[in-house]
């Protein structure tokens, strides 16, 4: 791993995370075009969200990326990356995240961190895997009520 590497992993993640804010801010999918975010990923991407979560599983490729905004849009109402900390750069970038959101199903609003590492192939984003500390409270936040007969 070379600095410059490590330089271009936080340059690259930071402008892919505005570009992620700039296209939930527009409305994300069906609103704004996929197009904002492709560059930053891989063809071959995967992403590897929990499967307790309410957007939770495996996506792969920039189509799965967009079933993923898709459904994160239908989550969440908002969705704030507050702070951000590079514990570590390079081919392997790590990443804490503050998150300030509201559930769209409830208007609950959570914050909570999320640790990802991130993978890199070819200057591109190739896999991501988050880390929720607490799956279980995010699924009840997101949790539509319960409809009584």
């Amino acid at each position: 791993m070379t600095d410059a590497f490590a330089a271009d992993s936080v340059a690259l993640l930071t402008l892919m995370y505005a570009a992620e804010a700039e296209y939930l801010a527009a409305g994300g999918p069906g609103e704004a075009s996929f197009d904002l975010l492709a560059p930053f990923f891989a063809p071959d991407v995967v992403l590897h969200q929990a499967d307790a979560l309410p957007f939770g599983g495996t996506w792969r490729g920039h189509a799965g990326m967009e079933e993923f905004f898709l459904a994160m849009s239908r989550t969440w109402e908002s969705f704030e990356m507050v702070k951000q900390e590079f514990l570590a750069t390079g081919e392997t970038t790590v990443v804490l995240t503050q998150v300030s959101a509201r559930a769209r199903a409830t208007g609950r609003k959570l914050t909570f961190p999320i640790l990802q590492t991130v993978e890199f192939k070819d200057g591109r984003i190739a896999e991501v895997r988050p880390f929720y500390w607490d799956t279980a409270a995010i699924a009840d936040a997101c949790a539509a009520p319960a409809q009584t007969a």
